[in-house]
């Protein structure tokens, strides 16, 4: 999480400022509610009126960060006008005619309480299902559920490569394997759990590592949104990358409540995938077939 300060704040307002001032513009309009305080800061820069709506031809629009663009987009409702903002992320639409950093981060300004923005959001699907957030049981539901992911989504906060940083000198060029890991991931889709074990084996080419690390490794992907899939392929690319292993393998067994508790309600189906690289991957590999092998043990 980056958390800009007032100072920065009205640096970068002030940056902001310099950069539209040659362009003429009569009037700012905010997109409430962080584009209500970056506006007011531009308005007494430039000495533009704010306005609570498009009027003239040379209007700008503010806002403080633009993600996916939907709140501009609903904003605009099909209009032209110039758009300035603070920060975008890099995934952001491109109609943004002025910003002063691109910042691939969850931002925190200072005019904001996050955890208390964050747990009204959950207030309210409480109330959608139709529950009373009032009642006994419930009060304290919304900051349960925040304190929950601070572990369920714990893994944006890992490194893979601070994780593998550590490793030993060692002349072994046999399998390692770890078998069985525990395994709880969020599926991405409907934000439904899915959990299950893993195997995760890799042939050493001069070094090894802590088997604690393999585990930790399953742990910084998977807690994270996830899908399967992509899941094994994070734990073996990152082997490849900072352990450069012959070989690297990840086999990963989980049943999906998006599928059980859901959907068609498959109670007892169990979705297998794997990732293999270098001799796991190899035509008639001895490897290949060890590592089954001990696997079905």
């Amino acid at each position: 999480m980056l958390r800009i300060s007032y100072q920065k704040l009205i640096a970068d307002c002030s940056l902001l400022a310099d950069a539209m001032k040659e362009d003429g513009y009569e009037e700012i309009v905010p997109i409430p509610r962080g584009g209500c305080v970056v506006a007011s800061y531009l308005s007494g820069l430039l000495g533009i009126p704010l306005r609570s709506s498009i009027c003239g031809s040379k209007s700008v629009i503010v806002d403080d960060l633009i993600d996916s663009g939907k709140t501009l987009s609903k904003f605009l409702d099909g209009r032209q006008c110039d758009v300035a903002v603070l920060y975008r992320k890099p995934h952001s639409p491109d109609n943004v005619d002025y910003f002063i950093e691109e910042i691939d981060d969850w931002i925190e300004f200072p005019y904001e309480d996050t955890s208390s923005d964050i747990a009204g959001t959950i207030t309210r699907q409480l109330e959608y299902i139709g529950e009373d957030p009032t009642r006994e049981g419930l009060i304290e539901t919304p900051r349960r559920v925040l304190r929950s992911w601070e572990k369920l989504c714990g893994g944006y906060k890992e490194d893979p490569k601070v994780i593998l940083s550590t490793v030993f000198n060692q002349k072994y060029d046999e399998m390692v394997l770890l078998k069985d890991i525990e395994m709880y991931s969020t599926c991405e889709h409907h934000m439904l759990p899915f959990h299950g074990k893993c195997h995760i084996a890799y042939i050493p080419n001069g070094k090894v590592v802590g088997i604690s690390k393999l585990a930790r490794l399953m742990e910084c992907f998977s807690r994270r949104l996830q899908i399967q899939e992509r899941l094994c392929n994070q734990v073996v690319d990152s082997m490849e990358e900072f352990l450069k292993p012959k070989g690297c393998a990840c086999i990963m067994e989980a049943q999906h409540f998006c599928m059980t508790s859901r959907g068609v309600q498959k109670q007892n189906s169990i979705m297998t995938t794997s990732a293999l690289r270098g001799v796991f991957l190899e035509k008639n590999s001895q490897a290949r077939s060890e590592l089954l092998q001990l696997i079905r043990r």
